[in-house]
């Protein structure tokens, strides 16, 4: 997967506002996990994966069709923006050890 910016948490929160909280680790792990299938998709073929997009977690995002973007001050959006940034730690952390056992 392609660098996290802000942006790209700003739209899978955006895409977790459409799903009840409970379910919200599970949809940012997919959606983690699409965009790095689209990363990799983009490596090997030098051109975008048709549905996932360009590698980035912002274009797997975009392509469930996110709601629109609330205030900054929306309780439900804070949340939303919290376990997106807790999803992409998470992946961060489980993929570091993985390179690390493999001395990759």
């Amino acid at each position: 997967m392609r660098e996290v910016t802000f942006g790209d948490i700003r739209a899978a929160a955006r895409v977790l506002l459409g799903w009840p909280s409970g379910t919200w680790p599970e949809v940012m792990h997919s959606l983690l996990l699409e965009a790095h299938c689209a990363d990799c998709y983009r490596k090997r073929w030098g051109r975008v994966h048709p549905r996932f997009g360009n590698g980035t977690l912002m274009s797997a995002a975009l392509s469930r069709h996110p709601v629109a973007e609330p205030a900054p001050s929306n309780p439900a959006y804070l949340a939303a923006l919290a376990a997106a940034i807790a999803g992409v730690l998470d992946w961060k952390s489980r993929n570091r050890s993985d390179t690390s056992a493999t001395g990759a």
